[in-house]
């Protein structure tokens, strides 16, 4: 069935890391429901380029969530921002024990201070008119997972994070709220060895299939299912809920 909803018909939007899997099918689910202006950020523009946008206006912001130079140098031009889904993020693989403080702080910079930049920017646009934003976090922050240390810390510190923006954005009509996926098919697990190898034993399909029998569901979510759910966090039809972090993982934290 063809999705005719316009729900976020002349909206404005901002979604980071949108050249691939979440972010991705998030955009291309703002263009489909009536956003007018996107501004797509990804560390390299060729995922941007395969988007499917129709006649969306689009802003491509290129590079690194964790600079500050970035968003100084776009926050005039998001001022009067509709919605934000903070979702750029990278993995990490190690016990505790065996990371260096480098391989910490590689993520650290990415999915926690990347994550805080773009939000408080984020927010600074929207409170003259309102919005909403999403923060991408993960079932990594509620349940401990062995070997993903740095992952699941930053992202239980960004959920933490969205839930007291949603505090202090409420005076000026912000909401904020975040979402924490179980397994999802996307490109993030190609950064684990022990995933590449399996894969090369296996084939991809035969991988996943393997990882999510983990999940009560017994399959990982689609990045399109993930984008429905950040979707209707930003909408209207989720007006009274902020501060809420969002679990969508199929039962895995049951």
């Amino acid at each position: 069935m063809i999705d005719t909803r316009r729900d976020f018909d002349g909206c404005s939007a901002l979604v980071t890391g949108a050249g691939s899997g979440i972010g991705a099918a998030c955009a291309e689910t703002l263009a489909a429901r009536g956003a007018s202006r996107l501004f797509l950020n990804d560390i390299k523009p060729d995922g941007l380029d395969q988007l499917s946008l129709g006649d969306c206006e689009v802003v491509p912001v290129i590079g690194s969530v964790a600079d500050p130079e970035l968003w100084a140098k776009l926050e005039p031009d998001l001022a009067g921002l509709d919605h934000a889904i903070v979702n750029a993020g990278i993995g990490a693989g190690g016990a505790l024990t065996e990371l260096d403080l480098a391989a910490w702080r590689r993520v650290m910079d990415v999915n926690l201070d990347g994550a805080f930049l773009t939000l408080s920017t984020a927010m600074r646009a929207m409170r003259e008119t309102g919005g909403s934003a999403v923060v991408v976090s993960s079932t990594t922050a509620l349940k401990p997972v062995p070997g993903i240390g740095p992952y699941g810390v930053s992202k239980a510190a960004a959920a933490h994070m969205a839930r007291i923006a949603a505090v202090e954005g409420a005076a000026q009509g912000i909401r904020v709220n975040a979402i924490a996926p179980g397994g999802v098919d996307t490109a993030i697990w190609e950064s684990s060895q022990d995933f590449q190898r399996s894969v090369e034993a296996h084939g991809r399909e035969a991988t996943l299939s393997a990882m999510a029998k983990t999940t009560p569901s017994g399959r990982f979510a689609t990045a399109a299912e993930m984008a429905e759910t950040i979707l209707f966090l930003l909408s209207d039809a989720a007006a009274n809920v902020t501060g809420h972090v969002m679990v969508s993982d199929g039962g895995y934290t049951l």
